[in-house]
């Protein structure tokens, strides 16, 4: 998801989230990729059919017109769009007795998978939160000297992608044994099992275009001696974030995991528009002729097809924001829209909030 349809499916979130009907009369429909409209209106029929029995006159009003605008929307749209299809619709009025009835239908960024039919007193907004998570993937790796488990983590969900069991004897050694042959033994043994753990990461991780980062939990010693020694391949050693104490290493050790690194995780996206921000104010301070700032002169180097990459601050006003956003796509340029929670963002403000990095210097 680009950064400026991150910030519209966001903006729209908060607007829909401030509607509350006074009674069941908020429609939401959500029809997945692939789905078939005509079956979509036949239901929708149906379900007005059904609303004609609701008892309260104004609320039997309400609910019928909104399904009514959904039909009359859903009869103009030939095939379900690519990514499916999200359509809200009530009556949002504040004053009891009036009506007015809007409706808001929407592509969303991502392929949508649930489809949906609820009246309620509240838009169902969940699968569009949940398209504002990361796309980002971090891997994940809980290990001791007896088990690992790895995982990934997209957005919210965890999944466990490999358990492995290693062999290392517990300490109670056999009767006979030396204390340095016992050692010996269960040493080779941790050894070739951090190597396998390895190895079954590089396999599962290193073509993984959308890999951000990787989270390693365990006790210690065993995590940072695996970290060590284990012969992890520099790309994915590169990516490593977080190592956590923790105690389970099997499925459950993921979810663990996971919570115990909330704080990293956050830290990840302002790292990135720190960057964005860095780029920026560095190519202002060295090569000023490589940047814009301003909204005339962006927007005039813009039109001019001259902008790589644009940067807006959310605290622009919505319109603006989308003026700016519908000059850049006409040309392909980058988009990223940063907040002003940091030092950066607030300096970045100072400026006007809206700046570009150009594609060759002004002469």
């Amino acid at each position: 998801m680009e950064d400026y349809q991150k910030y519209e499916l966001e903006e729209l979130v908060k607007e829909l989230e401030g509607y509350r009907g006074r009674h069941t009369e908020l429609v939401t429909v959500y029809l997945p990729s692939g789905a078939n409209i005509s079956q979509t209106v036949r239901q929708i029929e149906s379900e007005a059919g059904t609303a004609t029995n609701i008892k309260s006159k104004n609320t039997r009003k309400a609910v019928l017109d909104s399904l009514e605008r959904i039909l009359r929307h859903l009869k103009l749209i030939a095939q379900t769009p690519k990514n499916g299809l999200a359509v809200f619709c009530g009556n949002i009025s504040e004053v009891e007795g009036q009506e007015n009835v809007k409706i808001w239908s929407i592509e969303p960024p991502k392929p949508m998978k649930v489809k949906l039919y609820r009246c309620d007193q509240i838009f169902v907004l969940d699968p569009l939160k949940e398209m504002l998570e990361t796309d980002e993937v971090y891997g994940l790796l809980v290990i001791d000297r007896k088990e690992a488990t790895i995982g990934i983590l997209e957005g919210k969900s965890i999944k466990s992608l490999q358990h492995m069991t290693s062999g290392v004897p517990s300490k109670v050694r056999a009767g006979g044994q030396s204390a340095m042959r016992f050692h010996r033994i269960t040493e080779g043994l941790a050894k070739e099992f951090f190597r396998r753990v390895s190895e079954t990461m590089k396999e599962l991780f290193f073509e993984n275009k959308k890999l951000k980062g990787i989270l390693i939990g365990g006790p210690i010693p065993t995590k940072e001696e695996f970290v060590e020694t284990g012969n992890l391949v520099t790309a994915l050693k590169d990516k490593i974030i977080a190592i956590k104490d923790q105690g389970d290493t099997d499925s459950s050790g993921l979810k663990e995991l996971v919570d115990s690194c909330q704080d990293v995780l956050a830290e990840q996206e302002i790292i990135k528009q720190k960057k964005i921000l860095d780029d920026f104010f560095r190519a202002l301070a060295k090569e000023p002729e490589k940047v814009c700032y301003g909204e005339k002169e962006v927007k005039q180097r813009l039109e001019e097809g001259m902008v790589k990459i644009l940067v807006l601050s959310k605290s622009l006003k919505k319109d603006k924001l989308q003026e700016l956003e519908k000059l850049a796509e006409k040309t392909s340029v980058e988009v990223h829209i940063i907040s002003n929670e940091t030092t950066e963002g607030l300096q970045f403000d100072n400026i006007g909030g809206v700046g570009g990095i150009l594609r060759f210097a002004l002469g």
